[in-house]
């Protein structure tokens, strides 16, 4: 043990280094070396690499960036001063997009707390239910909020119901991912004393489960209104209402200095969300 010792206080070269604290001698750690020259380097090229294939597989070049570099410039000239008179044209538009994102993310929240329960597998005892069930959530994250917009807009024909399910559909997705990853990691303790006393699996959930959970899930519904808000800006592109039927409109006529107000707006819309959001989910958690 001894010499066990001394070798690593001669590999650390300084006493005490290369122990723990209040560590017995036959307890030393062994830190890990740290990383050479030759792996930064290597690392680097592998990134110039995938940048330089990704660039060529896509087309994209910095002569084709340098040569619309102008076209840019010349697009923010036609965007300042915004056309500040057009606000008044464009408040109601912003209030329905969050009425949207509202009750859009509503109802997703509700859908996915079973769903969240189903796809846990420390309250879903079979497999054969738990990965059919996120295999599905995984196939709705995987389809663009703006090309479900866009579905349910040919079924139900232009307005703000296709924009509300889209957003819904997307919430839960995001949601119920969330929610479940989460539920697989709480303390299984309470529930061990619950089942013990009897208690069914409804029981279970109310009393063992929800107390801890109610907190990150309430996070987590916070962070989908506040991406669902974002999304609702753009979904009247595709015909769903709210605000983006003025993005389309003012695009189409190249009024870029009325563009620039509704850009103004619905920034000043989404800071001012998630700065709340950001305050109640510190307060939660």
């Amino acid at each position: 043990m001894k010499g066990q010792t001394n070798v690593s206080l001669q590999n650390s070269g300084k006493p005490g280094i290369g122990k723990e604290p209040g560590s017995s001698p036959s307890q030393v750690v062994k830190r890990p070396k740290p990383p050479g020259r030759t792996k930064h380097l290597l690392t680097l090229v592998i990134i110039l690499l995938l940048l330089w294939a990704s660039a060529k597989q896509t087309d994209a070049s910095f002569t084709e960036l340098f040569e619309g570099f102008p076209n840019m410039l010349d697009l923010l000239k036609d965007m300042f001063p915004p056309r500040w008179s057009y606000f008044d044209n464009i408040v109601q538009g912003m209030l329905e997009t969050i009425r949207m994102a509202l009750i859009g993310t509503t109802i997703g929240a509700i859908i996915a707390i079973p769903v969240a329960i189903i796809c846990a597998g420390n309250l879903m005892p079979s497999r054969w239910i738990y990965y059919p069930a996120r295999f599905v959530l995984n196939l709705i994250r995987t389809v663009p909020d703006l090309l479900l917009a866009a579905l349910f807009v040919a079924v139900f024909g232009l307005g703000p119901i296709p924009g509300i399910l889209a957003l819904a559909v997307f919430s839960v997705g995001l949601i119920a991912k969330l929610t479940y990853e989460t539920l697989e990691t709480i303390d299984r303790g309470p529930l061990e004393a619950m089942t013990a006393v009897g208690m069914n699996r409804i029981q279970l959930i109310v009393y063992g489960v929800v107390p801890q959970l109610a907190a990150q899930f309430t996070s987590y519904v916070l962070y989908a209104f506040e991406i669902n808000v974002r999304a609702a800006a753009i979904l009247g592109l595709v015909g769903a209402g709210g605000i983006g039927l003025y993005y389309e409109a003012t695009l189409g006529f190249l009024e870029y200095d009325k563009t620039s107000v509704i850009i103004l707006f619905t920034l000043a819309i989404v800071l001012i969300i998630d700065y709340v959001s950001t305050k109640l989910r510190e307060k939660l958690l």
